[in-house]
């Protein structure tokens, strides 16, 4: 690691460029991505993952556990398969039964322990769990390939290369439960501990393993194993919906930590001159890479397809300027993002995540840097006049906005009570905005600045008078400190895209082959190309946008 003295680094992009929804849309995975950081963990530990249990039959029915070390703790990976009828495979919130479901637990379970996870797990939110259990997952066989696989080692032949490219995974997740939804234990738990630390890095951690679980259930069943290239190729899908979006905007701290990371990195990489040996060649072998990337990324919605095309055709349009950028410009990652900055934010997003790439020494610490481990740190207010003067100056995005026509409050956010998950409705055309949940974050501090007259009063004063702008006030105060914690878009205006959120917050998961479903819910692939358990290592970081046999 580099000298804190001896690091460069350029001004930062600004808030207003980045915080907006249509470019974190555009973003890609990075070495600081959550996957990532564990790869690299479980690498420096050389980690060595365990079957301790498998007891599954000829037919792919049954349990097993899978243990691992980390950081001084023992975790383990129960998984339970079942016979799950067609008609009951869905991907869809409101399924009851899945393929197979999981729980990583806190040690390694007896056999009491066992029998408990196994009876309960299938059940998921119908059933209840304990401290022990840290993370609740489920998924789903992607049928035709399954199957496919099987039938093939069953045959003693590997399976079609091209099915495997295309589909990239065995199984997908609905859901990877933590912070003690269902019983399982809070974060709070855990979270001072080595190597899980790190946001989401239990959650990262489950993936993983269920991954190693797949390709063991697939060649159990065939009866001889996978070549070792398509098994680094199979990754674990995922179905990721609405759900997932507000965490955004409910965790501003957490977000801007994210994001300042990110930028930071990238403010590093910008001011590089004259860098290390290799890195201009590493440079060109990546922008190789992510075209091979992109044209193996095929979607079904023909919307999403011309974009990724688009892209792909970009970048292989800059093919020759940018390879003399990376091997002549004496600062190459700024002569690269400079090259981008007239193109479309995709293309723009993707040259982030790979001038980033080649320099881990610069920016792997900054992923210590992610987590929110105080919560927020701000000074409030003293009165109204500097909450004024700060939404003049920082809130303009969300000022001059009228909120009450259609088009600019034509969605509200609410939770399901059925399911107690997150949900957008049309305000003009269904029932339930008087349950509106407070993530119109931009109208509220319009109304708030709307309130706010001439005269200075204190805060406290005010706030008693008109209790509703609380919250806006305290978003508002949040700012200073921390300049990437607010989305600089209207959430409730008919043109938010609530796909934008998602893959933001997947991108940083570590997801590629975003395959959007609706502007509602995506499929993702996660772990494809990381390394097996067996081949934790030196180099096995080396998997941004994953190729086939790379």
């Amino acid at each position: 690691m580099r000298d804190f003295l001896d690091i460069p680094q350029a001004p930062l992009r600004p808030p207003g460029t980045v915080m907006r929804l249509s470019r974190m849309g555009s973003m890609f995975p990075t070495r600081l991505s959550f996957l990532r950081t564990l790869i690299r963990r479980l690498s420096d530990e050389q980690a060595q993952l365990t079957r301790p249990v498998w007891n599954i039959s000829g037919q792919g029915f049954g349990h097993a556990v899978y243990s691992v070390d980390l950081g001084g703790h023992t975790y383990s990976l129960v998984a339970v398969s079942s016979d799950l009828p067609p008609e009951q495979r869905t991907d869809r919130v409101i399924a009851t039964a899945w393929d197979t479901a999981y729980v990583l637990y806190d040690g390694v379970p007896d056999a009491d322990e066992i029998a408990r996870i196994c009876a309960a797990a299938p059940k998921q939110e119908a059933a209840r769990f304990t401290e022990r259990d840290l993370v609740l997952s489920r998924a789903n066989k992607s049928v035709r390939l399954f199957a496919h696989v099987v039938e093939r080692l069953k045959a003693g032949e590997q399976p079609d290369e091209a099915l495997v490219r295309d589909t990239g995974y065995l199984m997908r997740t609905t859901a990877v439960y933590g912070n003690g939804k269902f019983g399982i234990a809070d974060r709070g738990l855990y979270d001072s501990r080595p190597g899980l630390g790190g946001p989401f890095m239990a959650e990262m951690l489950t993936v993983w393993m269920i991954r190693q679980f797949t390709h063991d259930l697939v060649e159990h069943m065939g009866g001889a194993p996978l070549d070792r290239r398509l098994r680094r190729h199979l990754g674990i899908g995922n179905s990721t919906g609405l759900g997932m979006a507000p965490f955004l905007v409910n965790h501003p701290v957490l977000l801007n930590n994210w994001m300042i990371a990110r930028e930071t990195a990238l403010a590093r990489v910008r001011a590089v001159k004259d860098p290390a040996t290799g890195v201009r060649a590493r440079l060109c072998d990546l922008a190789a890479r992510a075209g091979r990337h992109l044209a193996e990324w095929h979607v079904p919605d023909a919307d999403h397809q011309s974009r990724i095309d688009r892209l792909r055709q970009d970048l292989n349009g800059l093919q020759d300027r940018f390879v003399q950028e990376a091997q002549t410009a004496e600062a190459p990652a700024a002569a690269l993002l400079e090259l981008t900055s007239e193109g479309s934010e995709d293309l723009q997003e993707l040259m982030v995540a790979l001038v980033i790439e080649p320099f881990g020494d610069l920016v792997d610490g900054l992923a210590d840097c992610m987590s929110d481990p105080f919560g927020a740190m701000v000074v409030p207010f003293r009165g109204t006049a500097e909450l004024r003067a700060a939404i003049d100056r920082d809130f303009g995005w969300a000022l001059g906005v009228d909120y009450r026509a259609r088009p600019q409050c034509g969605q509200f956010w609410y939770v399901s009570a059925s399911k107690q998950e997150p949900r957008l409705g049309l305000r003009f055309e269904e029932q339930g905005a008087e349950l509106e949940s407070p993530l119109d974050i931009a109208r509220r501090i319009n109304a708030l600045r709307d309130d706010l007259n001439v005269i200075d009063e204190p805060l406290p004063a005010f706030l008693e008078r008109f209790p509703e702008h609380a919250l806006a006030a305290m978003r508002v105060s949040l700012r200073s400190r921390y300049p990437y914690a607010e989305i600089h878009d209207n959430l409730i205006a008919e043109t938010c895209l609530p796909i934008d959120m998602l893959r933001c917050k997947l991108s940083f998961f570590g997801a590629s082959k975003f395959d959007p479903k609706s502007d509602r819910w995506t499929r993702i692939t996660l772990c494809q190309g990381a390394p097996l358990a067996d081949e934790l290592g030196p180099q096995a970081d080396d998997w941004w946008l994953p190729v086939y046999g790379g």
